[in-house]
């Protein structure tokens, strides 16, 4: 009696219904890592030739308080500082420098878990998360010197202002990094509505905590008194956000469509995926 062959999966490791095993994600998850480290990597080689004009850019705002008549010098406390945070920084600009590659890798990753028509939702927001990311960055610069300069206006006139190198650029690393993943955030949220893990009507429903937290982080990232500097960087999150949960519930009234028994889901209720 003939038995029936069953079929054979495809050179990626794919089984019959497109899933790829453990194993094969964890390699895939391997390869991406590799490839996006290379290239922090390469960046970081570039970065440490540029440390001296991005230093001079990132101490502006210290330089700009000493026009000022203020008394402000940066200090390298131990006798290795400067070289260990030429390191530091060097990664730092590999970092920012080699996002496009890490961004992509990322996506990268995840794509080979949805459908062909999702995938190319994804890979035209990636394309938007590159852009989104060097925005976070570039808008980060804007508000530094605003934040040296509140904070430094409080030492008293017959006072000196002698700040540590580490935690100067510590902070000013922190913060620009944070800027530029926060600008991230709704690429993150699409992602998740992709995969079908996040549904736009659940988005839609946090809105009042997403312009909470918009505003809050806004009034962190600003501690000046001037409320237009908050309301300057909260309104594009809240522009991008609201990007985000258009297009998840576009992809959700399309997905519907395309299957009816999605459809019928509540939003706390699991899909198929």
């Amino acid at each position: 009696m003939a038995t029936e062959t069953p079929p054979r999966p495809s050179r990626r490791g794919k089984d019959p219904e497109g899933r790829m095993p453990l194993r094969e994600h964890l390699l895939e998850l391997r390869k991406r890592v590799t490839i996006a480290a290379v290239a922090v990597l390469v960046g970081s080689v570039a970065g440490w030739f540029l440390y001296d004009p991005v230093l001079d850019y990132l101490t502006a705002p210290i330089e700009a308080a000493k026009e000022r008549g203020l008394d402000i010098a940066i200090n390298f406390q131990g006798v290795g500082t400067p070289f260990d945070l030429k390191l530091k920084l060097s990664v730092w600009i590999g970092f920012i420098v080699s996002s496009p590659v890490w961004i992509y890798q990322l996506w990268a990753f995840v794509t080979p878990g949805l459908t062909k028509k999702e995938r190319r939702y994804a890979i035209g927001f990636m394309a938007a998360a590159v852009p989104l990311f060097l925005a976070g960055v570039w808008l980060s610069s804007l508000f530094i010197p605003n934040v040296v300069s509140f904070f430094t206006s409080f030492t008293p006139s017959d006072g000196a202002n002698i700040i540590a190198a580490e935690d100067y650029l510590g902070f000013v690393m922190r913060t620009v990094l944070v800027f530029g993943c926060a600008f991230l955030l709704p690429v993150v949220l699409v992602g998740l509505n992709l995969l079908g893990l996040l549904s736009g009507k659940a988005v839609l429903k946090a809105w009042r905590w997403v312009t909470v937290l918009c505003f809050l982080f806004a009034a962190i990232a600003t501690p000046t008194p001037d409320i237009v500097a908050m309301f300057t960087l909260a309104t594009p999150m809240l522009l991008l956000f609201a990007v985000a949960i258009g297009i998840c519930m576009l992809n959700d009234r399309r997905r519907a469509k395309g299957d009816p028994q999605y459809a019928g889901l509540s939003d706390d209720e699991a899909s198929a995926l």
